[in-house]
Formats: C-alpha cells, structure tokens, sequence
C-alpha cells in the first residue's frame, strides 16, 4: 500500500546512461517503461539527475595519463574515474525522452561541484556535504523512500544506504534499475544494501 508518507526517487535516468550514451549501463533504456509505470502509481516522486560541469575531476580526461575506471586518491578517498558524461546543458545529460517525468515534485541535482563526484542522492563522495534531500523529505514528512533507475551498484545503492542511516525506509525495486557491475560491484553492493536494511524488491 502506496501512503501519503511515500516517495518515489527515480535515479539518474539520463540519456548518457542508456544504450548510446557516453557511460552506457547495459539494458539501461529497459528501466525506462517500468518506472512510468511506477510514477503512475506515486502521489510524490522526485528524480536525481547528475550534473557535471565540463572537466570535472571524476573524468579520466581531467587526469593525463589515467584511462576510465581506472582509480585515483583525491582528497575525500578513492575515486573511479569516468569518461566524461552528463556535462551540464548537453544531450547526455538530459533525462530519457521517454521518462514520463512531468509529474515530478523536485528534480536533485549531483555531482556539480567540480572537485568532487556525488553518487549518492543525499551526500557528496566526501559522505559529509549534503545535498539537501534529507530535510526537505523531513520537512515533506516522508518516510519511506522507494528507489528505481541507474545504476544499481553506484548512484541507487548509495542513495538508498543513505536514505537509511538518515532515519527513512527505504526500498530497491530491482527490476526497474541496472547496474554497471565494475569488477563485481553488483554483488558487494546489493550485500551492502542488505546490510544496512534495505528492502530489495
């Protein structure tokens, strides 16, 4: 039962991690009917959408030398770097024209602080700068948080731990996400999800 205290999130579904796309998840445009199907269904949904300026210190190409998901140390610990993807104002970083995501009350920008990446919809990778979501759900008075999109193993699983060890519920509707699988990271993350007492739907 869908209450007033629920929220949908719907993570990162953007044109740069679909098929074409410059950080392709594998079968990432296959989420896209299952969450209009899941908005349909929510009073309050809300999407998280990755927003880098150009050059972004989680790009390989700001790194000579260094190669996509290859690893670096900055300042706030170690860092996969990517190609470059959802710069902000391009294509790429455009939600899937096919996301029905009209109805959204609040849409969280991540990752545009330049020296930082931001998985999670509720920290930066420094796990200490916020982004806001959590007061404004408190303030909302939601209290569960139901997850879907991109990718399982980066952006939703750090979402929804964090959603957790913020006080709210939270849920993965593993059929409407994807994941990257970056040398095994599905497998240690969705243990990590369990762990922190994530329902995994």
């Amino acid at each position: 039962m869908i209450s007033e205290t629920d929220v949908l999130l719907v993570v990162d579904v953007q044109n740069d991690f679909c098929p074409g796309g410059a950080l392709a998840v594998e079968r990432g445009d296959e989420v896209v009917p299952l969450i209009n199907g899941l908005i349909k269904r929510f009073d309050h949904v809300i999407l998280t959408q990755d927003w880098h300026p150009a050059g972004h210190s989680s790009f390989a190409s700001s790194h000579p030398g260094k190669l996509p998901f290859e690893t670096v140390e900055m300042p706030y610990g170690e860092q996969t770097l990517w190609p470059d993807h959802c710069v902000q104002g391009t294509p790429g970083a455009e939600f899937h024209p096919q996301l029905e995501w009209t109805k959204a009350e609040l849409v969280i920008r991540k990752g545009f602080r330049k020296a930082i990446d931001s998985y999670s919809a509720f920290f930066e990778n420094d796990h200490q700068t916020p982004t806001g979501l959590a007061g404004y759900l408190r303030e909302r008075g939601f209290t569960k948080v139901t997850f879907a999109g991109l990718a399982t193993d980066f952006c939703v699983a750090y979402s929804a731990i964090d959603a957790r060890r913020q006080g709210f519920e939270a849920s993965v509707i593993l059929q409407a996400c994807r994941g990257i699988d970056l040398a095994g990271s599905m497998e240690t993350m969705t243990q990590r999800m369990r762990d922190e007492g994530v329902a995994l739907i």
